[in-house]
This record gives structure tokens, sequence and C-alpha cells, in this order.
């Protein structure tokens, strides 16, 4: 059967503090809090900086069973790097602690700038790098440089299957020639609401549908409206009725909304 996950995009903003967290909940328990009430969450400081293992095994610790994280892909690799040149880099990103997240390893998000159009055999080169399993990520792990000596981790506990999903911002991308390219590598097309901004694309082009919902009105900024969350709901469903699972995070932040629209929208989909 398949599976609907909601959570949120990232769980460290000090404004949700005394709003969504309780107050004096401690910061340290943040994380506890929010997946005790939520299925799934993205890890966002991996698109900032390398991460530690010491983090990843702290995140699985604090989580209850059956949660899980999406890992989102370093900006060096997407938005520095722009997919070319990246093999030591991703090694460097497995290498950071990725594998100590074990059965709590959701799909691996990578989120490409608005600069860097629809280049098809640049893709094709980036997706055949990624790999496919943990093993896989555990052997190019091995392949990290020397500021991930003392610091790596390199193994895994078992095997598992890895799923990736490319969000885009660029107007190019619109072809069906990009969707025909996910599908040969089976990549999932991350389905994301921008109000407007950036382009909104539907096509399913894997066996996880990625959701990530930025805002329908402002960007970063705005809630969803009670027919906004049943109109997605309704989406959500006749994906999984497809038999496709889907991975959905609020990433409207700002102002809040974020986490309880995440826990609105769950709660449509368990009715």
């Amino acid at each position: 059967m398949a599976v609907a996950r909601v959570g949120t995009s990232g769980w460290l903003y000090p404004p949700w503090r005394g709003v969504f967290y309780p107050k004096k909940l401690p910061h340290r328990r943040e994380l506890e809090y929010l997946s005790g009430r939520l299925a799934t969450v993205e890890i966002n400081g991996t698109f900032y900086s390398l991460q530690r293992p010491d983090s990843f095994r702290r995140w699985h610790d604090e989580t209850p069973d059956g949660f899980t994280f999406a890992v989102k892909g370093p900006r060096f690799v997407t938005h520095m790097k722009k997919l070319a040149d990246v093999e030591t880099p991703l090694a460097n990103f497995f290498a950071s602690g990725v594998l100590a997240l074990a059965e709590k390893t959701g799909p691996l998000l990578w989120q490409l700038p608005p600069s860097l159009g629809f280049r098809p055999e640049r893709l094709a080169a980036f997706f055949a790098r990624l790999p496919r399993s943990s093993d896989e990520a555990a052997w190019l792990a091995r392949r990290h440089d020397d500021r991930m000596t003392g610091r790596a981790l390199l193994v895994n506990d078992t095997d598992r299957p890895l799923h990736h999903a490319l969000e885009v911002r660029h107007g190019s991308f619109q072809t069906p020639a990009f969707g025909e390219l996910l599908r040969e590598h089976v990549i999932s097309l991350v389905v994301a609401d921008t109000a407007g901004r950036w382009p909104k694309m539907f096509d399913v082009t894997a066996d996880l549908v990625y959701v990530r919902l930025h805002g329908d009105a402002e960007l970063y900024t705005s809630g969803y409206s009670e027919t906004a969350l049943d109109e997605w709901a309704n989406r959500i469903r006749g994906w999984l009725a497809d038999g496709h699972d889907v991975q959905v995070h609020f990433d409207n932040d700002v102002k809040v909304h974020a986490p309880f629209d995440a826990l609105a929208l769950a709660g449509r989909l368990r009715a």
C-alpha cells in the first residue's frame, strides 16, 4: 500500500518557539517534539555545510520508530558546482554521516538554483553518479578527500534503496524531454508550489512523488487556506490510489504556518 508522509522543511526556527513549540521547551527537544506529531522532516543544514556523524546519530535517536528524514543535498554541488565535476563533493557529503540515519533515511533532495536551466547532458551525468542504495553510498563515501579525514562515516548497517528528487527553478525545464530524462534515471520531480515564482509541474516520474509547499500566495510566508489544503489532500489521494508513495514538506515557515499546515494536511489524509 502506498504511503503519504507529511512534515516540514527543517525544525530549528526561533519564531516557532512559544507558538508551535511549547514555552520553555528546551531547544534540544524541538526535534523530539515535532517528530511526535509529524511523520517526516527535511534536514536543511546539509544544504549549507557538511554535518558530522554524531549529529545524524543524534537526530536518528531523538525520533520515534517509523519517522524519516529527507536529506537536502549540498548547495556546493547544486549551486556552486552546478552539478559538474562533483564526484568528490558527493563523496564528502555521503561520508559526512548520512549513513547514520539508517532505517530512517528518506529521499535525498537536490534543489537547483534559478540560474541553472535545462542541460540534459549535465543532468544525465549527475544522475549517473548518484548512489541508488546505502551500499553504493558507502562505497562512494570512501572516496572522500582529506577534509573528511577523522570525521567520516563509511559503513552502513544494511543495504537499503535510496531515492532521489530534483527541484528545479528555471522555465526551460518545462519540456517533455525533462520528464523523459527523469523517468529514464528514476528521479522524482519535485512538485513545488512557490506562489508563482518558479515552475509548478505535476509530472510523475518515479514511484515517489515529492511535494514542497513554499506558500501559494506569498513565498515562504503565506499559510494555506482550508480550500487549498483540501485540494492538496485530494491530489495526494489520487497519487496514492495510483500506487505512488508521497512525501510532502511545508516550507512556509516565516510566520509559523508550516507545522500547523502540515498537521492539518496530515489530518485530512488520515480522515
